[in-house]
């Protein structure tokens, strides 16, 4: 028994050796503005290294590469996916090039962090996940908020009743985007529009918070390149609670959050998706909390992802694939509420 009990100390050690020194892989498919604040947080991870990024410009691709020191470049997205040595590919190209992005890359046996939205509709999200799951890979959409550790204090709090039940929340999300009709916001063909966007924080923030809704109401304004430029939605609760969400690329709005409970409130200060501050208010009481995160904020996720990859699993338990399902869900019927349809091979 005691030699046993050794040999098994010693196995676990030597595992748990292995896991602290191994280096994640990483690729990047799509190198435009998330992927240069990605890259960058990739560098402050002692776990993780950018081994190769793909651009369907090679000069792009080139001075990105040269600018991350990643060991590879590609102009070719499939030739990053197929190369052996990468353990993960962050996909992080225009809305409608998810899905067929991260199903490329799930079938040259990569794990995926899609970033958000994982896909246009339902039918595209659930394809990808029962194909990582078939293929028993790993799979997250890229909602970064959940990782910030602004946003652990705020379930902490919630789970804590420190501001009682949740009685309604109040949650924003709003900038002026470049009015260049052919860019990625306003393009419908790129899956642009202030609802994927945007809107996915707010909706994402209600769901943690509140979870289904068992009613949506919906209004948006509509640009003349037909996607929203303003969205509007209310979400009605069993439990009597409300859900009061804003989206839009057209001005620039506080990007802050309240939930209003029966003992108190919270803020979740601008911008709350990645906040470094929150205030609790209680019988006129204000209590302050500062609470830094790593980097530009996508630290947090890119840790969450290696620790998932050096322990096999195939999905995080801080952001499971029912969450993606379940916020693509909300979306179609809010896409359905404001007549927003896209045009994909996977269409609506």
């Amino acid at each position: 028994m005691k030699i046993i009990s050794k040999l098994s100390k010693t196995v676990t050690t030597t595992h748990q050796t292995k896991q602290m020194t191994k280096k994640i892989n990483w690729g990047i498919i799509g190198l435009g503005k998330i992927a240069n604040k990605f890259a960058a947080d990739l560098q402050l991870s002692n776990n993780a290294v950018l081994y190769a990024v793909a651009s369907r410009n090679e000069e792009k691709a080139k001075a990105f590469s040269e600018k991350y020191k990643s060991t590879k470049f590609y102009s070719s997205y499939k030739e990053l996916a197929a190369n052996p040595e990468i353990d993960v590919i962050y996909i992080a190209t225009p809305n409608t090039f998810h899905f067929k992005n991260t199903m490329m890359c799930l079938k040259q046996g990569k794990g995926v962090l899609c970033e958000k939205p994982m896909g246009i509709n339902y039918r595209e999200v659930d394809t990808m996940i029962r194909e990582a799951r078939l293929r028993n890979l790993f799979l997250m959409e890229g909602i970064w908020t959940r990782f910030i550790p602004a946003t652990k204090k705020l379930l902490e709090i919630l789970d804590n009743k420190t501001i009682g039940d949740i009685l309604f929340i109040h949650a924003d999300f709003g900038f002026k985007a470049d009015s260049n009709r052919e860019g990625r916001l306003y393009n419908k063909k790129l899956g642009g529009g202030s609802l994927l966007d945007v809107g996915i924080y707010p909706i994402y923030l209600s769901l943690i918070s509140l979870g289904i809704p068992i009613d949506i109401k919906a209004m948006a304004r509509m640009t003349d390149t037909n996607v929203d430029g303003y969205c509007s939605m209310l979400f009605d609760y069993e439990n009597g609670a409300k859900a009061i969400l804003e989206s839009t690329i057209e001005a620039n709005t506080p990007t802050e959050a309240t939930i209003y409970g029966s003992k108190g409130s919270l803020k979740l200060h601008k911008q709350f998706h990645h906040s470094e501050k929150i205030t609790i208010s209680q019988n006129d009481e204000e209590t302050v909390l500062d609470i830094k995160h790593k980097g530009n904020g996508y630290t947090h996720e890119i840790e969450e992802v290696n620790s998932c990859l050096l322990n096999n699993d195939i999905e995080s338990s801080k952001l499971p694939l029912k969450i993606s399902i379940d916020m693509i869900t909300l979306i179609d019927r809010i896409k359905e509420k404001i007549g927003l349809k896209y045009e994909t091979k996977n269409s609506d």
